[in-house]
């Protein structure tokens, strides 16, 4: 029974190679792909990106990770974030982007939520260990 359990278990697991990237390359990679600058080549002029209507890269898993853990704790799930959970019910400046209409946004959410784990929009200097240590993100 336990193998049963455990077959399941990892068949519904949430991966970046399954999950997280085909969604990345419909809905995100337009402007957060391959061509796009690393992080730190973005913020020294951010409204020259901006302008040309290209994010800082994020195409790839390694990329991704910088904003769900380190050195960009939370900027994804901040980005992403439906509004439901804050009191302003506000939704990230991406969450449009999730998909076409609000049906999809909502699926591809909660396909990046099972993914991260723990779905904290907290920044580094506020994040605990036991946070960190509760993501899962994986491959």
């Amino acid at each position: 029974m336990a193998f049963v359990w455990t077959v399941q278990a990892q068949a519904a697991e949430v991966t970046w190679q399954k999950d997280i990237k085909p969604i990345f390359d419909k809905q995100c990679a337009g402007c957060h792909g391959k061509d796009s600058p690393e992080a730190a080549e973005f913020k020294k002029d951010k409204k020259k990106w901006m302008d040309k209507g290209i994010g800082m890269r994020m195409d790839t898993y390694s990329h991704l990770l910088a904003f769900v853990g380190w050195p960009d704790a939370g900027a994804l799930m901040r980005r992403l974030d439906d509004g439901s959970g804050k009191a302003d019910k506000k939704a990230g400046n991406m969450y449009e982007q999730l998909g076409d209409n609000e049906a999809e946004r909502k699926a591809n959410l909660d396909i990046f939520k099972s993914w991260v784990g723990n779905w904290n929009t907290k920044r580094w200097s506020d994040v605990s260990k036991e946070e960190l240590n509760s993501i899962k993100a994986k491959y």
